[in-house]
C-alpha cells in the first residue's frame, strides 16, 4: 500500500498544542498522553535502531513506533501476529457476522460511562446470541464467537456498535454432535433485536441503582429517577437495529474480514486527503445514500474532537471471545468441534504461530534481501550520529 499523503500525526502537530489549550479542561491524562504518542510515533523522539541488508550490506536508520492502540501507525504488526493466532482456532464451515448498535439516543451517556455502557454492550449481545442459539425452537446449541467493539461511524462521530463473527452452527447441549444452523441468516434478528434492547435496558436499570453510572453536565436531570425511566421507556418503545451480513463464503474469507476490523482506529490515514490552512478532508461512506463515496472537511481542530471521542477506557478490552471460543472453554472445545466437523488436527498445537526471533524486520529498498536489526539508539545516540541534521524535539 501506498504512503498516505497526510497523518493524523501531521494535524497533531499542526493543531495539537491550541487545541489542548482550548479544551484542556475536557481532556483527560489519557487524551493528552495519546495526542503525545501520536505526534511522538516513527520520529527521533522514540529512539531507533540501524539495520542492515543481509545480503547487499545496505545500512539504514528506521525509527521506533509509540505502539499506542489508537496510533494508526502501530496496528499492523499487532495485528499480524493475533491474525496467525486466529488462524488455528477456524471451523471449516461457513461463518456468519451480526451487528449490534446502540440507539443514538444513548451516545452521550455512554461517553460519559464508557466503561460501564461498553462493557454491558458486550455481555448483552452476547447473552442474547447465546440464549437464542441455545434456544430448540432456533438452533438448540452452543455456539462460539468473537466480538470487536467499534465505536466510530464513517463520519468519525460517536457510534457505538459490536461486530460479531460466528461460526454458522454449534455443540449439541450434550457435546456429542455439531449442529447445523437451519436459516441463511443464522439466527432470526427480528427475536435477536428485542431480547437484545430488554437486556440492554435491564443492565442499564441495574446500572442506575447500583449508582454506577455518572451524569455530568447536560445528562444532570437523568440523575433522577423519574427522567431516568422516561428515558428507559422511549427506548424499549423504538425498534433497535441489529443487522445480520450474508455468511462469508469460507474461513479465509473471515481471516480478511478480521484483518479490516480488528485492530482499526477511529481513521486510518489513507482516508485523509487533504490538509491545509487549518481544514482537514477524508474520504467517507455515506451508507444513507447507497454507501457513496464523499469528501467531507471539517476543521483540524473539529477531526481532533471526534478522533478523541474514540479513546476507550485504560486497559479495556475491545476484542472478546463467547461460548465455547471464551478462552476458560477454548482449549478444551475446540478440539472438540475440530473433531465433529471432521477437521484435522495439528500435531502441534502452536504450529502455525509465528516464531518470535530477531528474523527480518523488513525488506531491503535496494535488493529485496532481508533487513536484521544491528543496533539500538536512544534519542540522544541519534543526535550523535546524525550531527548533520540535528534532531529537535520539545520534550516539555
Amino acid at each position: 500500500m501506498n504512503q498516505p499523503p497526510f497523518e493524523v500525526a501531521d494535524i497533531v502537530c499542526a493543531a495539537g498544542k491550541s487545541f489542548i489549550e482550548k479544551n484542556r479542561s475536557r481532556l483527560s491524562w489519557q487524551h493528552l498522553r495519546i495526542l503525545r504518542a501520536i505526534e511522538r510515533c516513527r520520529t527521533a523522539a522514540l529512539g531507533g535502531h540501524l539495520d542492515q541488508c543481509s545480503r547487499c550490506g545496505h545500512q539504514a536508520i528506521s525509527y521506533n513506533s509509540c505502539r499506542n492502540r489508537h496510533c494508526a501507525k502501530c496496528q499492523t504488526n499487532a495485528r499480524d501476529k493475533w491474525l496467525a493466532a486466529r488462524e488455528k482456532e477456524l471451523l471449516d464451515l461457513p461463518y456468519v457476522h451480526v451487528v449490534f448498535t446502540l440507539p443514538h439516543q444513548l451516545s452521550s451517556l455512554a461517553l460519559s460511562n464508557k466503561k460501564v455502557v461498553y462493557d454491558l454492550l458486550f455481555r448483552t449481545s452476547a447473552a442474547t446470541l447465546l440464549e437464542i442459539a441455545a434456544d430448540p425452537k432456533h438452533l438448540g446449541a452452543d455456539i462460539g464467537f468473537m466480538s470487536v467493539l467499534h465505536t466510530w461511524g464513517q463520519n468519525v462521530l460517536h457510534h457505538p456498535h459490536v461486530h460479531c463473527v460466528i461460526p454458522a452452527g454449534g455443540l449439541s447441549l450434550d457435546q456429542q454432535r455439531w449442529v447445523h444452523t437451519r436459516y441463511a441468516f443464522f439466527l432470526p434478528v427480528r427475536v435477536l433485536r428485542r431480547v437484545f434492547r430488554g437486556k440492554f435496558t435491564a443492565g442499564l436499570k441495574r446500572a442506575f441503582r447500583k449508582r454506577q453510572l455518572a451524569f455530568p453536565g447536560s445528562l444532570q436531570p437523568l440523575a433522577q429517577e423519574r427522567a431516568f425511566r422516561s428515558l428507559l421507556r422511549s427506548l424499549f418503545r423504538q425498534d433497535w437495529v441489529v443487522y445480520a451480513k450474508p455468511p462469508f463464503e469460507g474461513p479465509r474469507h473471515v481471516l480478511h474480514y478480521l484483518a479490516r476490523y480488528t485492530h482499526r482506529v477511529a481513521i486510518s490515514n489513507h482516508r485523509i486527503v487533504a490538509f491545509a490552512n487549518g481544514q482537514v478532508t477524508f474520504r467517507w461512506k455515506d451508507y444513507a445514500h447507497g454507501s457513496k463515496q464523499k469528501l467531507m472537511t471539517v476543521t483540524a481542530e473539529e477531526f481532533l474532537r471526534r478522533f478523541l471521542l474514540h479513546v476507550l477506557p485504560h486497559g479495556f478490552v475491545r476484542i472478546r471471545f463467547f461460548g465455547f471460543l471464551a478462552n476458560r472453554r477454548r482449549k478444551a472445545l475446540l478440539p472438540v468441534c475440530q473433531r465433529l466437523l471432521r477437521m484435522p488436527t495439528p500435531s502441534c498445537p502452536n504450529a502455525a504461530l509465528p516464531k518470535a526471533s530477531s528474523a527480518a524486520l523488513w525488506q531491503c529498498p535496494r535488493c529485496g534481501g532481508s533487513m536484521l536489526l544491528v543496533q539500538s539508539f536512544t534519542f540522544v545516540e541519534l543526535n550523535a550520529q546524525l550531527p548533520e541534521r540535528r534532531i529537535r524535539f520539545d520534550s516539555s
